[in-house]
């Protein structure tokens, strides 16, 4: 399917939803994204597009951005498809094309980074043309440029100390995470299921929280979790990647080059197409 036909249906799905709906106030779309995480995963997608259309309806102004941004920071938790998400990128883009947002600092406004987040480890597209935007995506760049050129040492729960660029040689997942994190939570039993599974291929999967060492460690032993967990005490190394939202993973492969990365929980299937960008084979 080609980026047009993608961005086709995307609106079609959207023009579907408004005609079978109607539009929505601001107050029940406060409440569908409240209540967006307690959907069944099967019928999430259908629910993300209806609040998708419905915030598309909306008069111009900032609580339109605030809503579209709430719902795209939502909506990639798990697999919601490429459709679905394509349709939150295009209504966040249209209310900041609507009602730009102003910069506060160097740093752009949480909206032109969550749209650009969404284009560039997503795979969206996006018209939008303003500054902000295109500053947001050369940050996203140069972040991931750092995390490149990122080297830590941390010890685990064991005492034992990982050094990222000695893992060289080996393929490397990078996980930030923390026990009071839900989508965190409901992704580790693939993280556990991948590590076990590629360990003799050279698989390292590295769960990196800035939590205190014995609340953590009374959360994992129950759960028999296998990766090593690391304490990054004082954030540290949350700051080298630039982690402002958690769950966050990183893949690097033998040579240390970044090939993949996710911004928010993922699911097994989502995690083994980035793995596919490695040499790791079922």
């Amino acid at each position: 399917m080609t980026v047009l036909h993608r961005t086709l249906v995307a609106s079609l799905m959207l023009s579907a939803a408004s005609f079978l709906y109607g539009q929505a106030s601001e107050g029940s779309i406060t409440n569908g994204l409240k209540n967006l995480r307690s959907v069944p995963a099967d019928k999430r997608p259908a629910a993300t597009l209806k609040l998708a259309e419905d915030i598309g309806t909306l008069p111009a102004g900032q609580s339109k951005v605030k809503l579209a941004f709430n719902l795209a920071s939502l909506s990639t938790e798990g697999d919601t498809g490429h459709d679905t998400l394509q349709a939150v990128a295009d209504t966040l883009s249209k209310s900041l094309a609507e009602s730009p947002v102003p910069a506060k600092g160097d740093r752009p406004p949480a909206p032109y980074l969550e749209l650009a987040n969404l284009v560039r480890y997503e795979h969206l597209t996006t018209t939008l043309a303003d500054p902000l935007y295109a500053k947001a995506a050369e940050t996203l760049a140069n972040d991931d440029a750092d995390v490149e050129k990122a080297d830590f040492t941390l010890k685990d729960l064991h005492n034992k100390k990982y050094t990222l660029s000695e893992l060289r040689g080996k393929i490397v997942m990078v996980n930030f995470w923390a026990t009071w994190c839900g989508p965190c939570r409901l992704e580790m039993p693939e993280l556990d299921q991948l590590y076990t599974h590629f360990q003799a291929q050279g698989l390292v999967v590295l769960s990196i929280t800035d939590e205190e060492p014995f609340k953590v460690s009374s959360f994992i032993a129950p759960t028999g979790y296998h990766p090593p967990v690391l304490i990054d005490s004082g954030g540290a190394v949350h700051k080298q990647f630039h982690i402002e939202g958690i769950p966050r993973t990183f893949v690097l492969n033998r040579e240390g080059k970044l090939v993949a990365e996710a911004i928010d929980q993922r699911t097994m299937h989502q995690f083994l197409v980035m793995l596919s960008k490695t040499d790791l084979h079922p």
